[in-house]
């Protein structure tokens, strides 16, 4: 896979089961790209290695006064130079083709996760965690993936330069053939103590990251209460607490590298005590003992990769743990899609609670729990967050369709709807039915004084559409906000449209224009609309009630607000003495327009 190739067309179905399976499974995908990096690994690390045999060669020519060897060695050095100029480039270009392409396929499931999961994602995971698994945690697994094999390369290479000076010079080879090994697995005591450090370390850097994007995405709020410092300190702290750990962290792969160097210098002072005494007794050659010192000088370099595969393994588990725990999740009610993919018409029906919202009407739900409200809507749109009995369109469960299919035939705007940081004209390019247009939607969504507002703040920007929005909204006010989400969910134009408190945030003369707008829009088409707003209610075709789970009211706005009572405390928010206190005024009112017949009469 070359990394202009990416994105993959299909990124694959991971073993999420657990960090290090989920590490074990992007690694066989990668098997080609593994190979290639391990083949010019070994060029590299060998002309290394083979750089000592050619310098031995040569300062035994000089002592011999051979000049035939003397030019040997020569060519034998200067193929080694080639050798490891070509395998260094070539092993680099290998080894970040093997970052970048396994952190593209993470980026690339974590992107197919989010949007299968749709809003039941943060309900099951925090924000900033799946912030810190597309970002920093991204960048970590990939380093793990393309290091293994570099550390292949270099144990492979370790082992035959172990052997080959073992043949070439058996009195100093068996030194090296021992102590190697002992340089390996030296720190292996100390990894994990190392790793829990690592794993601490990126728990509370995760913990800070969500702290920091939770404070971030309610600083409008936080001001208006005057908590920002309060909040500002909380992070100050978590911050402080990352640092401790990095620290704590460092001090153990700073003695780790420490170990590294210490134990090879001391291999190379007992080689060069052993070896000295072995030339004065005329055992071995001065070029013999040369080209095993050299040799073991630059075995420190493939060494090194020893320390950095359990360095780049220490900091990629934590983070490949929290990449299966979000790639884990699936729909709470998914049949893989049994059915073929097709867009049903017809009645909504949720079997749960008992709602019905026929085909090409309004259908407004006052439903007096918000998270009830947001449980139901999201059910209507075939993707919940709990498991259920799944809704049905024209009599079809919606889980057993393609998710595609259930988001075409069903689109559900959230209560707090995201805008992107881009042009409105970027914003409102969503796929739609090509019925409705952006000037219609707008028109409908009461967006004349937000596109004004854009305008404003885009000075360069002749068009209203070209205008730019800021990062998720921030420069428009939550009304603002709420419009243009409106507008959006309008132009796609879908079968059934769900729309949770749309205009929560707007005040009641445009939401009572908002209202005629959306029922001119929307006519013919199914639009469920959950809201308690009076000026909506009195606009929909069909009110339903819905009261512990289940729907205990169905009718009118107007004939609803006076015979049920549970319906009347959500929508004019009385209270229970007001509720009951109610009937009585009403019997007042029957016996005062009573009084005034009789008089008349």
């Amino acid at each position: 896979m070359k990394i202009q190739d990416l994105p993959f067309p299909d990124p694959g179905v991971p073993d999420a089961r657990s960090g290090p399976r989920f590490l074990w499974w992007l690694g066989r995908n990668q098997v080609g790209g593994q190979l290639t990096a391990l083949a010019w690994g070994l060029l590299h690390f060998v002309a290394v290695s083979g750089l000592p045999f050619g310098v031995g060669f040569a300062v035994q020519a000089v002592v011999d006064r051979s000049g035939e060897r003397l030019a040997l060695a020569g060519g034998l050095m200067v193929l080694c130079g080639i050798a490891i100029a070509l395998g260094d480039s070539m092993l680099h270009r290998a080894a970040v083709t093997n970052w970048i392409t396994a952190a593209a396929r993470v980026q690339q499931l974590l992107a197919r996760k989010t949007a299968q999961l749709g809003s039941a994602l943060t309900r099951r995971v925090a924000a900033g965690e799946v912030v810190a698994v597309s970002t920093g945690d991204v960048e970590k697994i990939g380093w793990f993936v393309e290091a293994v094999s570099r550390f292949t390369a270099a144990a492979v290479t370790v082992v035959l330069v172990c052997v080959g000076l073992y043949v070439y010079q058996p009195a100093l080879g068996i030194v090296v053939a021992v102590g190697v090994p002992v340089l390996a697995l030296a720190v292996l005591p100390m990894l994990p103590r190392a790793t829990k450090r690592a794993d601490v370390q990126r728990e509370k850097a995760g913990r800070a990251t969500e702290l920091a994007s939770d404070t971030v995405a309610g600083l409008r709020v936080l001001r208006g209460i005057g908590g920002e410092e309060l909040f500002l300190d909380r992070y100050r702290r978590a911050s402080q607490e990352v640092r401790h750990a990095a620290v704590r962290s460092a001090r153990m792969w700073a003695l780790i590298s420490a170990i590294q160097v210490l134990l090879p210098g001391l291999l190379m002072i007992a080689i060069v005590w052993h070896g000295v005494h072995l030339a004065r007794q005329g055992r071995i050659t001065v070029g013999e003992l040369v080209t095993v010192y050299s040799a073991v000088m630059l075995l420190t370099y493939p060494l090194r990769h020893f320390e950095e595969i359990a360095m780049a393994y220490s900091f990629s588990r934590p983070s490949a743990k929290r990449a299966a725990r979000v790639l884990s999740l699936e729909r709470a009610t998914d049949t893989a899609g049994s059915r073929e993919a097709f867009a049903p018409t017809g009645d909504l029906y949720d079997p749960t609670t008992g709602l019905l919202a026929p085909a090409g009407c309004l259908t407004a739900v006052v439903c007096g729990d918000p998270d009830a409200a947001g449980l139901l809507a999201e059910r209507l749109g075939g993707h919940p967050s709990e498991e259920g009995t799944s809704a049905l369109l024209g009599g079809v469960p919606l889980d057993e369709l393609p998710l595609s299919s259930t988001r075409t035939a069903v689109l559900v705007q959230d209560k707090d709807p995201v805008l992107l940081s881009g042009s409105l004209r970027e914003l409102l390019d969503v796929p739609a039915s090509g019925e409705v247009s952006a000037a219609e939607a707008l028109a409908a969504a009461q967006c004349g004084d937000v596109l004004e507002a854009l305008v404003q703040g885009s000075l360069d920007a002749e068009d209203p559409l070209d205008a730019r929005i800021t990062e998720r909204g921030r420069s428009l006010s939550g009304g603002q906000r709420q419009r243009l989400a409106l507008a959006r969910s309008l132009i796609t134009d879908p079968e059934v449209l769900v729309l949770d408190e749309p205009t929560s945030a707007v005040d009641s003369h445009t939401e009572a224009r908002i209202a005629d707008g959306v029922r001119e829009l929307r006519a013919g088409r199914t639009t469920v609309v959950f809201t308690s707003s009076p000026l909506l209610l009195d606009h929909a075709d069909r009110v339903v009630l819905v009261h512990d789970g289940e729907v205990a009211a169905v009718g009118v706005h107007r004939e609803l607000v006076h015979n049920e009572p549970r319906y009347r405390a959500v929508v004019t928010r009385e209270t229970e003495d007001e509720a009951a206190i109610g009937p009585l005024l009403d019997e007042l009112e029957e016996l005062e327009e009573l009084k005034e017949i009789g008089e008349t009469a």
